[in-house]
């Protein structure tokens, strides 16, 4: 999905993005505006986890949300 398209679905989308990231919260969905690269970031510091495996994660929800 193109980037834009999703800084301007951003709002129905930080729903979906919460459930798939549950760690984090309204403020840093807030922050990330649909960024992708902000998005990625966040996540790594909620969760610890290696950028390679978000980076991953944050492509198979943007193919999810395309589909």
């Amino acid at each position: 999905m193109n980037e834009d398209i999703i800084k301007g679905k951003w709002k129905q989308l930080k729903g979906d993005a919460q459930r798939k990231w549950g760690k984090l919260t309204n403020d840093d969905l807030d922050v990330v505006e649909g960024n992708r690269e902000y998005l990625i970031g966040r996540i790594q510091e909620r969760t610890g986890r290696a950028r390679d495996i978000v980076e991953r994660e944050v492509k198979e929800f943007e193919r999810r949300l395309s589909a």
